[in-house]
């Protein structure tokens, strides 16, 4: 299915390119989230028309990215779970508990589905997270995950 890119989609393409990808990506991803658009004739000029609109935009979300990877980037944050006796968790820590305490500590909104741990949290430990805040902007950060006094 061809489609025509409104924003720069790391390791498929930049603004304005016609891509073809397959039906399932385009409809579940692409077309779902705005990122692209049917590749029709008339689609095409008016895409054409607004690239340059659409490159600031991406410019100022690059550059939002920037600003919150310069606050976190290598630092380390706490979070606090109930664990067993030999350090297993209570279930997990989920990407959405991660964006919480970067909004509690930081002040920073970050999408729980930017945020991707590098292996499962499921023990007491350090572990890094990879934050992919734009298609051109990558940070990892620490999160030390420490047991929960249960009184």
């Amino acid at each position: 299915m061809k489609v025509i890119l409104l924003e720069n989609v790391r390791k498929v393409g930049s603004i304005g390119d016609v891509i073809d990808v397959k039906r399932g990506f385009a409809r579940n991803f692409l077309l779902s989230k705005k990122k692209a658009l049917f590749a029709s004739s008339e689609n095409i000029k008016q895409v054409e028309k607004i690239k340059s609109e659409l490159s600031k935009k991406d410019l100022e979300r690059k550059k939002d990215a920037k600003n919150i990877k310069e606050k976190i980037q290598n630092k380390e944050y706490k979070v606090k779970k109930l664990a067993t006796e030999n350090k297993e968790l209570y279930g997990s820590v989920k990407p959405t508990e991660i964006a919480k305490v970067l909004n509690q500590n930081e002040k920073i909104e970050v999408n729980p589905s930017l945020i991707q741990p590098v292996k499962e949290i499921k023990s007491i430990g350090s572990f890094k997270v990879v934050l992919n805040l734009h298609s051109e902007v990558q940070t990892e950060i620490s999160i030390k995950v420490l047991p929960e006094d249960s009184k």
